[in-house]
């Protein structure tokens, strides 16, 4: 068709493209590719041209015209399916003739038979296509297909209104019999055959020979309802078991979906679609009423595929059911690797669904209801569930090999996740799951995950000395200044010795701790401005002493001293690796004691550079999620963002101005 292609087509003459024009309903045009919603007089869906969320396409069928709000797209239905397809005006305006029946005329008279030689290709393909279907399904009523009648009615449990339906039928096992029958009784030529891949030539001899031979045969169709294919399933032990039609002018595996054109009206009115491996899947769920199903060919699902399945959901809402063997695994991975950075973004709602005991769809309905199927469906996991539970399944999270593999692989998952308040809730779940039950190590996970998920990107170069990084003002936790950073975030503050938030919190966990008269102003404190230790191990020590102080009906902030701390050490025990990190806090050396003399003044400079922490990780946040927003798109929101990403720098520059308290008697 390549050769034919550059050739120039005639100029059609005015009163076909009128006719045309006159002829092709729009709403009947756009309604082959975009899911259409009746709203007043017009009819409005999802733009096939650029991504969208909510629909801005409309299609008024008094002016035969289509625009989208979002892009600016428009015309009438020629330049609908020029646009959308990339082809020809003549191309279009010839199929569009043919597909309702209006009369070709050229200005040129003795060019019309070079115009059908042009268009007989793709017409011709149809049309033989559309013959070899008929051959197959009238075979299948010999006695020669016999076998495979029976196979549909036995072991697939069909019914003969679906094998109508889908057009079943057989294919001879002889080597040239669809070939003499289209090529001497019908006339078709055999390069046409050969181009529609129903026949190959000899190698040797000349002549040619049928592609598909004692086969049960099942024809694939374009979204119209137009053959352009067919697949072709073994009755015997011959591999492969199933063989496709090769790639050709009108059939290409990657942008084809099997019973797309029975299933679109159901994609549309349910909202949702149900992708399956097989042929007989499909098949299965449509004759059990759940006419929302396709096949992806036998092969990965491409975007291509996907992009075309989306056209009729409004809620992009797609379930894979693909088997659970390692195979159906492999390509349920397949699939969401393709569609991942759709996925990523939340322009797919994707589910997968496993059905119990490694069936597929056909199996299952043989021994369940459609009923069971359409509560698994329901009940599907979220394709980020799925991918989680592949990770830990068979994973013994007790054993520090594979908590440690397990840990790695759901970083690389979470790392993908755009969306902040997405991320946030799997990084919760995870958490849960790698603290095997106990809640109380819930946090200390979550805080493992974050460090590794999104470690700080700008940090400090570590000074010389402490006293040197802390300044001439030798103020305890200096607070540095907030210049921006190239990418528009501070960078975070880095211990010169050791970090400022790591010692300030230590400070106020071992003045907790040795100063019981301060508790009751440290509590006070940290609820007042609404602070929480952000250091895992921190943490976990404050998290242990409510619960110990709270346990027998005390009052938190006045628990005896050597209760308190015996409390803490009994429970060191048990919880040994995350009590390490703290059980320096249960002593008071010289060193230690110097320090917390001034009680008073090192809570109040402690409190402060917590508070600045939290300052600064808001502020992040407002500026990621204002640098994240389209202002044209979401005017209102960027400004909002903007407003509290800016209000939150100001509070550090306060911050940063003020001094706390010198310490040159404690250096």
């Amino acid at each position: 068709m390549t050769n034919d292609k550059a050739m120039q087509i005639p100029r059609l003459h005015p009163d076909t493209i009128e006719e045309v024009k006159l002829r092709a309903d729009i709403v009947d045009v756009v309604s082959e590719y975009v899911v259409l919603r009746k709203r007043g007089k017009d009819f409005v869906g999802l733009c096939p041209f650029h991504d969208e969320k909510s629909p801005s396409f409309t299609v008024s069928q008094t002016k035969q015209m289509y625009y989208c709000f979002g892009c600016q797209a428009g015309g009438n239905a020629i330049k609908f399916v020029m646009e959308l397809g990339k082809r020809s005006f003549a191309d279009v305006v010839l199929d569009l003739a043919r597909r309702y029946q209006v009369p070709v005329q050229t200005l040129e008279p003795e060019q019309r038979q070079e115009l059908q030689r042009q268009l007989s290709l793709r017409e011709q393909l149809y049309e033989v296509l559309a013959s070899s279907a008929q051959f197959y399904q009238h075979a299948l009523r010999q006695s020669q297909g016999q076998k495979a009648l029976k196979y549909l009615q036995s072991n697939r449990q069909l019914k003969e209104e679906t094998i109508q339906q889908f057009g079943l039928g057989y294919a001879p096992a002889g080597w040239e019999t669809l070939h003499r029958y289209l090529v001497e009784d019908k006339h078709y030529p055999a390069q046409i055959l050969e181009k529609a891949g129903l026949i190959k030539p000899r190698k040797e001899g000349g002549g040619y020979y049928d592609v598909f031979r004692d086969r049960l045969m099942i024809p694939i169709r374009d979204v119209q309802g137009r053959v352009i294919a067919f697949g072709g399933r073994t009755l015997t032990d011959e591999q492969p078991k199933y063989l496709n039609s090769p790639e050709t002018e009108l059939f290409s595996k990657g942008k084809t979906l099997f019973a797309l054109d029975q299933a679109k009206g159901g994609i549309s009115q349910l909202d949702q679609a149900v992708v399956v491996e097989g042929y007989f899947d499909a098949i299965a769920l449509h004759a059990a009423g759940i006419n929302n199903a396709v096949a992806s060919l036998g092969t990965a699902l491409s975007l291509e595929q996907v992009r075309l399945i989306l056209r009729y959901t409004e809620s992009k809402q797609l379930v894979l059911n693909f088997d659970a063997d390692k195979a159906g695994t492999n390509a349920a991975e397949r699939a969401i690797g393709e569609i991942a950075e759709l996925a990523y973004k939340g322009e797919v709602q994707l589910k997968i669904l496993n059905l119990p005991d490694g069936k597929d769809a056909d199996e299952y309905l043989h021994s369940h209801t459609p009923e069971d199927y359409g509560e698994l469906l329901t009940n599907a996991p979220l394709w980020l569930d799925w991918q989680i539970q592949q990770i830990i399944q068979d994973r013994n999270l007790k054993q520090a090999t594979d908590f440690q593999q397990v840990t790695q692989q759901l970083v690389k998952l979470l790392k993908n996740i755009a969306n902040s308040d997405t991320r946030n809730y799997y990084v919760s779940y995870c958490a849960e799951i790698l603290s095997l039950g106990d809640t109380r190590l819930i946090p200390l996970r979550v805080e493992n995950l974050l460090t590794q998920i999104a470690p700080a990107a700008a940090t400090y170069s570590k000074p010389v000395s402490a006293k040197k990084a802390w300044g001439s003002s030798k103020s305890l936790f200096p607070t540095p200044h907030y210049p921006l950073s190239p990418e528009g975030a501070p960078p975070s503050p880095l211990p010169t010795e050791r970090s400022l938030l790591e010692h300030a919190e230590a400070l106020l966990l071992r003045i907790y701790l040795h100063c019981p008269e301060q508790r009751q102003a440290i509590i006070a404190e940290l609820e007042e401005r609404d602070l929480q230790f952000s250091l895992s191990h921190h943490r976990f020590l404050w998290q242990q002493i409510l619960e110990i102080s709270s346990g027998d009906g005390e009052t938190r902030n006045f628990a005896s001293l050597p209760d308190l701390i015996s409390r803490l050490q009994d429970r060191f025990l048990e919880f040994g690796s995350e009590m390490e990190l703290i059980s320096h806090l249960f002593h008071v050396d010289e060193k230690n004691q110097k320090e917390i003399l001034r009680t008073p003044q090192v809570v109040q400079a402690a409190i402060a550079c917590m508070d600045l922490v939290m300052l600064e990780k808001r502020y992040r946040h407002f500026l990621e999620l204002w640098q994240q927003t389209d202002p044209e798109a979401e005017p209102e929101r960027y400004q909002s963002y903007y407003q509290a990403f800016y209000a939150e720098k100001i509070k550090l520059q306060q911050i940063d101005r003020q001094r706390l308290f010198s310490i040159t008697d404690l250096l």
